[in-house]
């Protein structure tokens, strides 16, 4: 049997999945659930009903007839009709409740899909440092699928077929004999306990082909998204012979399933047809001594193969409903995930009346034995623009993360206009700061859209305004394809300079109050930088500015400049009285500045 925890995550799973079926606020759910289970009995009336044709037609074609009066008006012929009408009654009534269930199954696998759509979304940046998109794909998809799954045949498989095996078993006792009930209840029993034995063992082999099967997965994936690495190093062949090992243990995973498979077929044929044998056995001995009719013999066969359909059905629904609670249960997990920054209860949206940011003795670690920010304070008013600058690993990007609310400060407070940022809602917070990354990340998809992503509903020429003001509408409408041009995955097919002028007119275009710049043009070379500043100022009027950077002549013209090291801060003021002060600051810039002439002069 299944272990206590998975029995308490399959009936977790349950319990998740049920209400889709009933919901409060949808009667017409609740009208179709119904419907469906009405024409399921009907189906099953119909079903149980079926044989008697058949053995009345049999009856009195070999002149054994019983002389009922619907038989003789009916006749040979009439009868063999009306069996067909039956199975073919049994059949429509089915196909007609998999029709009215249809959309309830479909509406719960669409409502469960953006249910784990918009709480992925939700989970905090270290959630998704930490994860690997492949294995996480395939454990959505698995989930996703196994919804209507589930929802069809817990409600309109189990039951049912469990109510016509009960339903037969008492037929075959009153029509014949309670020995007949005996053997088929017998068999049920015993093909129910060996199918859920065996099952289980098939369970954990098919959870470790489903992990199998998630690694490989992951690592085709990671490979395909470093392609360019990949062939820089020349890689392929080691690439190649990582994925072969994680498909190797899918494959040994994926034989043991399948032999597992095999054995449990042989083992419920075994019984069924042990059972089959049995009861076909007392029927032809009720032939030979003259107590039942040839059509009784010919009813029985047919009610023994009407239990081996749905026994075979059992054991495939219930090996599947297992398996649909492992991925769902695996998908349900990272719905229970609560994200590390959430908001409070009482959040109120974020009021930016100028757009002054402070940072209050702030302390951050993102693991404890390495602390990154020391009780920083910082202090940028409204519409001014301040340069945090510093060696690489002093805590410049990990204040950006915090002003977006990445993460939570561990000590001290970051605040807007006074408002501690905790205490407003995200949503409120992202949409008063505008982000131009140092590497701008595109959608698979055309430069139009992904230059009005900046702001839902923008019209084409609000993306143009932005692009002109960004400094690319020109090259944009040289382009055979103008703003249709697909970018390619990750925006792969345009230069690094193009990439980060669409990504500054996304943020014009969203014209939010505080822009964050995080080494906006670290990444270019000189020539494409010195376009980009230009943009960036352009983008910097009227806004309050936080510039990180490592390159200290482009933030030379800051109104302020904030020098970090070690996660505290060491100096700050204009770029002139830094350099006149002789310290941190004037240190760092005498050696990039003999670095670029080494550069130039080579």
């Amino acid at each position: 049997m299944a272990r206590p925890d998975t029995q308490e995550k399959g009936l977790r799973t349950i319990r998740e999945v049920a209400p889709y079926l009933w919901p409060a606020d949808q009667p017409w759910i609740k009208r179709r659930v119904v419907a469906a289970l009405a024409a399921l009995f009907v189906a099953k009336l119909v079903a149980v009903g079926t044989p008697f044709f058949y053995k009345a037609a049999v009856d009195t074609l070999s002149g054994e007839s019983s002389g009922e009066a619907w038989t003789l008006a009916l006749g040979a012929v009439g009868l063999t009709i009306a069996y067909g009408m039956a199975r073919l009654l049994n059949i429509g009534f089915q196909q007609l409740r998999d029709v009215i269930f249809a959309r309830v199954g479909q509406r719960a696998l669409r409502q469960l899909a953006l249910r784990t759509f918009r709480h992925i979304h939700q989970m905090s940046l270290s959630y998704h440092i930490s994860r690997k998109t492949g294995g996480l794909s395939r454990i959505i998809e698995r989930g996703v699928k196994g919804v209507e799954f589930l929802l069809r045949f817990l409600l309109l498989s189990v039951g049912p077929l469990l109510l016509e095996l009960l339903m037969i078993s008492i037929v075959l006792w009153a029509v014949f004999d309670f020995w007949y009930m005996a053997v088929v209840l017998g068999v049920v029993i015993l093909y129910v306990g060996f199918t859920i034995k065996v099952t289980e063992w098939r369970v954990r082999l098919r959870k470790q082909m489903n992990d199998q099967d998630t690694d490989a997965n992951q690592k085709a994936i990671d490979s395909l998204l470093n392609f360019e690495t990949v062939k820089y190093f020349g890689a392929e062949g080691r690439e190649a012979a990582r994925y072969d090992v994680a498909m190797e243990g899918y494959e040994t995973a994926a034989l043991k399933t399948s032999y597992s498979l095999a054995f449990l077929n042989v083992g419920q044929a075994l019984l069924i047809t042990s059972g089959l044998v049995g009861v076909m056995v007392m029927a032809a001995i009720g032939v030979q001594n003259g107590t039942m009719t040839v059509g009784d013999f010919v009813m029985v066969n047919a009610y023994m193969i009407q239990i081996t359909m749905p026994l075979n059905f059992l054991g495939f629904v219930y090996r599947e409903i297992r398996q649909a609670l492992v991925d769902m249960g695996e998908m349900f997990d990272l719905l229970e995930r609560n994200a590390d920054v959430a908001d409070k209860p009482d959040a109120k949206p974020l009021t930016v009346s100028g757009g002054t940011v402070t940072l209050d003795n702030v302390s951050f670690a993102y693991s404890q034995d390495r602390p990154i920010l020391k009780q920083a304070s910082i202090r940028v008013d409204a519409g001014e623009t301040v340069a945090i600058v510093g060696p690489s690993g002093s805590g410049k990007s990990t204040i950006g993360r915090l002003l977006f609310r990445f993460y939570d400060a561990a000590g001290g407070a970051v605040r807007i206009d006074g408002q501690d940022i905790r205490n407003v809602t995200q949503d409120s917070l992202h949409a008063a700061i505008g982000v131009v990354p140092q590497d701008t990340v595109l959608f698979n998809d055309t430069i139009g859209y992904n230059i009005a992503y900046g702001r839902e509903g923008a019209t084409q020429a609000d993306v143009e305004e932005a692009a002109r003001a960004a400094q690319i509408h020109d090259f944009i409408i040289g382009l055979p394809e103008g703003y249709d041009t697909q970018v390619g995955e990750r925006g792969l097919k345009l230069s690094g300079g193009e990439k980060q002028r669409v990504g500054i007119a996304r943020t014009f275009l969203k014209d939010p109050p505080i822009l964050l710049l995080d080494e906006a043009t670290s990444a270019l070379d000189s020539e494409t930088e010195h376009g980009i500043q230009d943009a960036l100022a352009r983008a910097s009027e009227g806004r309050t500015v936080i510039t990180i950077a490592h390159r200290l002549s482009t933030v030379a013209e800051a109104d302020r400049i904030v020098v970090l090291e070690a996660g505290e801060v060491m100096e700050e003021g204009r770029h002139g009285d830094l350099l006149a002060k002789n310290g941190r600051y004037a240190a760092l810039w005498r050696l990039q500045t003999s670095e670029d002439a080494v550069s130039r002069a080579s």
